[in-house]
């Protein structure tokens, strides 16, 4: 084709050319079948499914030769994984979500909700970029990490205190609800091209048109997170004080003082700029911590700064499983704190920023 296009039309018939190299085994070998060392694809498709054959192909770099192994295929499928119990999380907690009637504007979102939705919005930006530039394995790379550290090793950890003890229909529920709605969607079609059988599953799941199909649909127009520079890097500043205060955590309890992280109260010394950051979420600053309880103080020097952990005194809620001061306070409800009370029998908590 490209001898006749020149003849014919004095160009290449295409306006760019992708190549790949060969597929090897593990070792670096090509495959034969003399060898005995071929991977047929459908024995790959008939014990994983598609969509990790799939994942394997976008998730190599295609520019050197690729290499393919029982060992590469398990690490691919764990990944898989990874990705498939992020989504069951998110459908799970928007079965009872009707966005018609449930579904906030950003603006009477928490802060945190906001930040998830910057991030969401970060990927959903750098990954149509590595599919314009066909750079497949770096979307992979970027969408499984998103799953692991963004949503499941940070939002999604701290939201889900707000999601199973917060009233069922209440503002802090919903908002965060919403947030995953617009996530959920999001990152639905950004799989599409890849785990398309996954990605088709959750368009049914989500009961959208039954006539379509999520390879119908274009990328989804995320919503504006509203959120200023100051507000971003602030939640950096948090996100970097939390890793130190969860070191902090897991070396008390391997020493034996306490089970989980909620059985900490926390306090941090920082120097100005994290002390603001940490400060401005007042109470809610346990909530992002996971812990019973989280002050912050500030202190002069980066040489002070430190995170201390302390098991608390108090007593352990049966619902949220906090260690509250509280807890018992209420004749008729003694094993669940003054918070639990609220949330099921009274007003609610009103949380502004987790």
């Amino acid at each position: 084709s490209l001898l006749t296009g020149c003849a014919i039309d004095g160009r290449a018939p295409y306006e760019a050319l992708l190549t790949h190299g060969f597929v090897v085994d593990g070792s670096g070998h090509k495959m034969s079948k003399s060898k005995g060392n071929v991977i047929a694809p459908q024995k790959v498709m008939d014990t994983y499914g598609a969509d990790i054959l799939r994942l394997w192909t976008a998730s190599t770099d295609y520019s050197a030769e690729l290499t393919i192994s029982d060992e590469i295929l398990k690490r691919v499928a764990e990944s898989y994984r990874r990705i498939r119990n992020t989504m069951k999380f998110l459908l799970a907690n928007l079965a009872d979500f009707n966005a018609s009637t449930d579904l906030l504007p950003v603006e009477e979102w928490l802060t945190i909700d906001r930040y998830a939705l910057h991030l969401t919005e970060k990927l959903q930006t750098e990954i149509l970029a590595d599919y314009d530039q066909y750079t497949f394995h770096l979307s992979v790379q970027k969408f499984v990490s998103f799953c692991s550290e963004d949503l499941g090793g940070f939002y999604l950890d701290i939201l889900k205190d707000r999601l199973y003890t917060a009233g069922e229909t209440s503002h802090a529920r919903r908002a965060a609800q919403s947030a995953l709605y617009h996530i959920t969607h999001c990152m639905m079609r950004l799989m599409a091209p890849i785990l398309s059988f996954t990605a088709n599953e959750i368009w049914q799941t989500l009961a959208l048109d039954a006539d379509k199909t999520v390879f119908e649909d274009v990328w989804y127009a995320l919503p504006q997170h509203g959120l200023s520079a100051e507000q971003l890097q602030a939640w950096v500043a948090i996100i970097t004080a939390r890793g130190l205060a969860a070191k902090e955590i897991d070396t008390v309890r391997t020493a034996g003082q306490i089970g989980s992280s909620l059985q900490a109260d926390l306090a941090f010394y920082a120097t100005e700029a994290s002390f603001e950051a940490m400060n401005s979420l007042g109470d809610d600053l346990r909530f992002v911590m996971i812990t019973s309880s989280a002050k912050v103080y500030k202190v002069a020097t980066e040489a002070e700064q430190k995170s201390v952990v302390t098991p608390s005194v108090h007593a352990k809620c049966d619902r949220c499983w906090h260690y509250r001061a509280d807890v018992g306070s209420h004749a008729e409800h003694p094993s669940i704190c003054g918070r639990c009370v609220s949330n099921l029998f009274g007003t609610g908590e009103a949380r502004e920023h987790a």
